[in-house]
């Protein structure tokens, strides 16, 4: 049996002492490290890349506020503006995954991943044809040539804007009308040309699409107006059936006055279609960063109107499942109120890690068994020399073998101490040693009172006090 006071012993206990520390520490500090990181990450800013142009334009103005809001208001969501030259190339973008988000008209030829956050606006179809300027010094207004879509066939039409989707609309419009398209020339005028298209007698009548109270559309009607005369607006009687056969058109109409009172342009409402100007995502995008997304943007809303009032148009999108462009699965959750919580989204994650805690403590255990197994079968060894000890005492002739053994015993409860430390031994191992121990002083305490009497009998075995 090894000698308790070896020192080299103790010299290498405490340094498994010490590896054991360390270990238990580099554990701790990746658990910690772990956790933060998954913290970090779980709540860290989502930045979403949205297309959107042209520069300058309202849209473009509209989103970047949107951005700065989120950004200064520390949002869960922020906003990367990628400013494109218009919708077609931030279509082909978002396409192409270069975008998670793009601003885009529901009419355009979107990918058949994309589906609707939010509506910017609605885009209205206005159709006006000229009445002509009064001769001078009569009072009375002339009778427009054209009074109704019908009449628009061997004619042509001036239309706002450079986009092919306008001349789409127009066509279908017409099919859908009775006319021919073919029977009616379209003449394209970009928004900076406006004026020059008013002043062009060639054109009978006049399109623009765009929100109701939009400065393009209420310039154009006012410049027309100025160079020939008031307008004669043009209802789409087919606004009902044109929506039916192609949902991702919508009946509109126009109320009266809304682009100017005196005179009232117009007289009384016109009936019309319209087309949603949209901010979609990727069917792949996560539910998630969309609700959180749609919640940041229809809770800052009116916080955005106060500073661009065209914000004041953003609608939430249409959560039917049969809508033509359905919403996103994250923005309907947070519109219709089916946004998971904290809880209910990370529930599963939290018991894993639960059980991942509890098998690494286990594991722990057994590895700390596993490392003091030396230590505890020296223990053994040592409780067993302390029986054979109390053996030993009463056959003891001398105070000098006496102390020598207690010597030894020393040593054994310093052993014993040092594994208890070490967790090789639980409390109960320690409570054997302690009744050994004090069966073992009685022993010495009896077998000195016999030899300092000259005696050789055998001591009487005390009781254990417990």
């Amino acid at each position: 049996m090894s000698d308790p006071n070896d020192n080299p012993a103790r010299s290498r206990r405490r340094r498994q002492r010490r590896s054991y520390a360390l270990l238990i520490l580099a554990a701790g500090m990746l658990a910690f490290g772990v956790a933060a990181g998954a913290l970090y990450y779980v709540l860290r800013p989502t930045t979403l890349r949205i297309a959107v142009g042209p520069a300058g334009s309202e849209d473009q103005k509209l989103v970047q506020l949107m951005a700065q809001t989120f950004a200064r208001e520390g949002s869960s969501v922020r906003l990367s503006l990628v400013t494109t030259e218009g919708a077609a190339e931030s279509i082909a973008l978002f396409t192409a995954g270069k975008a998670d988000l793009a601003v885009a008209r529901g009419d355009l030829n979107l990918p058949e991943n994309a589906e609707s956050v939010a509506i910017l606006r609605k885009n209205v179809v206005v159709l006006w044809a000229p009445s002509g300027l009064p001769a001078k010094g009569s009072k009375k207004q002339p009778t427009p040539k054209i009074k109704s879509l019908d009449e628009l066939a061997g004619h042509r039409v001036g239309v706002i804007g450079r986009t092919q989707a306008n001349v789409t609309l127009l066509r279908n419009v017409l099919k859908e009308s009775g006319i021919n398209p073919d029977k009616v020339t379209i003449s394209q005028f970009a928004t900076d040309k406006i004026g020059e298209m008013a002043r062009d007698q060639t054109i009978d009548a006049f399109m623009a699409v765009g929100p109701l109270k939009s400065k393009i559309t209420v310039d154009a009607i006012a410049l027309t107006a100025a160079a020939r005369g008031e307008p004669k607006f043009l209802p789409v009687d087919v606004a009902d059936a044109i929506a039916k056969k192609n949902p991702i058109y919508e009946s509109e109409e126009i109320p009266a006055s809304i682009f100017g009172s005196s005179p009232q342009r117009p007289e009384d409402k016109v009936d019309t279609v319209a087309v949603n100007h949209l901010i979609i995502a990727p069917k792949s995008l996560s539910d998630t960063a969309v609700a959180a997304f749609a919640r940041q943007l229809f809770t800052n809303r009116q916080q955005l109107a106060r500073e661009l009032p065209t914000a004041s148009q953003i609608e939430k999108p249409d959560t039917d499942k049969d809508a033509a462009l359905p919403a996103h699965a994250g923005a309907a959750a947070y519109i219709d109120g089916n946004e998971r919580t904290f809880l209910e989204k990370y529930t599963d994650y939290i018991w894993f890690v639960v059980l991942l805690v509890s098998g690494l403590g286990s594991a722990g255990a057994w590895f700390r068994h596993y490392w003091n197994r030396d230590e505890r079968e020296v223990y053994v060894g040592h409780r067993d020399e302390l029986l054979d000890l109390i053996s030993r005492v009463r056959r003891a002739e001398t105070p000098e073998e006496l102390a020598e053994m207690q010597n030894t015993a020393d040593g054994i409860l310093r052993h014993a101490l040092d594994c208890y430390d070490d967790g090789a031994v639980e409390d109960g191992d320690l409570s054997v040693i302690g009744l050994a121990l004090e069966q073992f002083h009685h022993a010495v305490a009896d077998r000195r009172t016999v030899l300092s009497a000259g005696g050789t009998g055998t001591p009487r075995m005390r009781a254990s006090q417990a």
